[in-house]
């Protein structure tokens, strides 16, 4: 039997993007301090998007409103993709370094694609609710 998700909080895609934000936290405070307003907070804000957007069209109650929301989150986790790239290019972390950040922004992605595709598919009469991963 499936879980009731009664709120954001219970979503698996909503607590890895929340993991995300403390890896992402964790490696920029390794950045050079003359980053602090530019890559560093980008990646920061791009990070902070992905729950935020998740959590926000959650609580929209409308299916139209949360893939809206959905979408902007998957945005968001492409600009994290590029801004980690563009942090490896300026050796400001290593492959290894990143590699965590990138598998878990991967699964995301791809949890987000899934919830997006569930989300503009016609909902069974039955559904009162949007669906949730």
């Amino acid at each position: 039997m499936e879980k009731q998700i009664k709120n954001y909080k219970d979503l698996i895609v909503w607590k890895k993007s929340m993991e995300l934000v403390n890896k992402v936290y964790t490696l920029t405070k390794k950045f050079p301090r003359d980053e602090l307003f530019g890559l560093s907070s980008q990646m920061r804000r791009s990070a902070i998007s992905l729950p935020s957007n998740i959590a926000e069209g959650h609580r929209r109650g409308t299916r139209k409103d949360y893939a809206h929301f959905i979408t902007i989150a998957f945005g968001s986790g492409a600009e994290l993709e590029t801004q980690i790239l563009i942090a490896k290019n300026q050796n400001y972390c290593s492959n290894k370094e990143c590699e965590s950040i990138d598998i878990l922004l991967e699964e995301i992605m791809k949890m987000l694609n899934v919830l997006q595709s569930k989300l503009k598919s016609t909902p069974p009469p039955s559904t009162p609710h949007p669906p949730t991963p």
